[in-house]
């Protein structure tokens, strides 16, 4: 099989690196992809390309004679690649344009929970700061505030402060059009879900769900959880705290029921549904869907998964994942941590010289650097091109192996003015969720 994964970040990487692992995947390419990819042992390279041009996308697949195009971020989604791509007889693992809403508009998956009979908080979309201080009066603090459309993960404000609700609220308001990537202008205040968050990607191909192992990110900047909500800066897994059956209930009560209403809306969700979950005093509640895997949990999900990666998604793609046999999984645990550029999630200082990769020894069981952020600049010298720039993940026989292996990675990378959290997994090896 060959296979063209469209993006260019750490969870691309990771994919690339799974799929190049692949015995059944002849040959893998990126687009546009990173430096790191083009490096990657066993894949094709990577080759240029406009990943939010549908046109484009048909276009290079059908250059390469894909076989199967995987999407990853999520903005091509929402902009229909995955449909045309489809439309030109292409296997594509990714759901519709319309599906994607579910990630797209946050007002729209609230509706189709709501439907679906899906346990989830309480919450008001908003057009106006009048009608946010209403829904703000009546949940109370602390205040969740999201912007509707795609943010990269950074358009949810979780805050006992009224007044920066109302200044994340007013922001979102006052940008053109409202909330982006298929959101409705609006905004959604919800009530706030105590508990600890937890991630489950289920795989489906409009009807069948298969349930990959959990794990749990870093949304906050800085360590201790606090700071500004980021994209994530790090993951682990398995989740040594988590409830015994999770994954069970989490297919029964929202995968399965959300997946049923969308193929009752004539709107099949065919790809992965990244399943955002607290668990709360009340019991399982969705925080959020994503249309995609998540970033950086799909790092330590992958690392873990031994059932060959190609055939899995091209039988999502192709609607035979009831034909799939139960996944396998090591037994190892994985860390990832994410060295961020200076700035992150601010302004982000970009150009800077990213040394010390090649002493991260490429051995079984060693660490290992994604990259998601660099580039090569006029000289071919690796520099930082974004906010989270690397993604280093540790395997081990237990959590504290892998995060061991996982920061010692980490000191051997150098990039001017970086900061990575160093307490990814440190709750989890204390027997606690945070």
């Amino acid at each position: 099989m060959r296979v063209l994964v469209v993006g260019s970040g750490a969870r691309e990487h990771a994919l690339v690196r799974a799929l190049a692992a692949d015995e059944q995947v002849a040959r893998v390419w990126a687009a546009p992809g990173n430096p790191g990819i083009a490096a990657e042992p066993g894949a094709a390279g990577c080759r240029p390309l406009d990943p939010l041009d549908p046109a484009a996308v048909v276009a290079l697949a059908a250059e390469l004679d894909a076989e199967l195009v995987v999407v990853g971020p999520e903005a091509p989604l929402v902009a229909g690649v995955a449909d045309a791509v489809r439309q030109a007889g292409t296997a594509c693992f990714g759901p519709s344009a319309q599906a994607a809403r579910l990630e797209g508009s946050k007002a729209f998956a609230k509706e189709v929970m709501a439907a679906a009979g899906v346990p989830t908080a309480a919450a008001r979309a908003c057009t106006t700061t009048e009608q946010v201080a209403a829904a703000l009066e009546e949940f109370g603090a602390p205040h969740v505030v999201k912007d509707d459309g795609l943010a990269a993960g950074k358009g949810v404000v979780v805050t006992d402060d009224r007044a920066d609700a109302l200044a994340h609220a007013a922001a979102c308001l006052g940008r053109t059009g409202g909330g982006t990537g298929g959101g409705t202008g609006a905004v959604v205040v919800e009530e706030f879900l105590d508990g600890p968050e937890v991630s489950v990607f289920c795989l489906t191909d409009g009807r069948t769900v298969v349930p990959l192992a959990p794990a749990q990110d870093a949304k906050r900047a800085h360590d201790g959880d606090t700071g500004p909500n980021t994209g994530g800066m790090g993951a682990y897994s398995p989740l040594p705290w988590a409830p015994p059956g999770l994954v069970d209930e989490v297919v029964a009560r929202v995968a399965q029921p959300v997946v049923d209403e969308m193929d009752r809306r004539g709107a099949p969700f065919a790809g992965v549904l990244y399943c955002g979950l607290a668990l709360t005093s009340r019991g399982v509640r969705v925080v959020e869907f994503n249309a995609r895997f998540g970033d950086p949990e799909t790092q330590v999900v992958l690392a873990r998964l031994r059932t060959p990666l190609g055939g899995l998604l091209h039988a999502a793609a192709t609607g035979v994942l009831d034909d799939v046999p139960p996944l396998r999984w090591s037994r190892d645990a994985a860390v990832t941590v994410v060295v961020a550029a200076a700035g992150y999630p601010g302004r982000v200082r970009t150009g800077d010289p990213v040394t010390g990769l090649e002493a991260v020894p490429a051995a079984p069981g060693a660490p290992y650097a994604l990259h998601a952020g660099t580039a090569l600049d006029g000289a071919g010298r690796l520099v930082s091109a974004g906010g989270r720039v690397l993604s280093v993940v540790g395997t081990g026989p237990d959590l504290a192996a892998a995060r061991a292996a996982a920061y010692a990675g980490v000191a051997r990378v150098h990039l001017p003015g970086s900061h990575s959290r160093t307490d990814i997994a440190a709750a989890a090896l204390r027997g606690s969720s945070a």
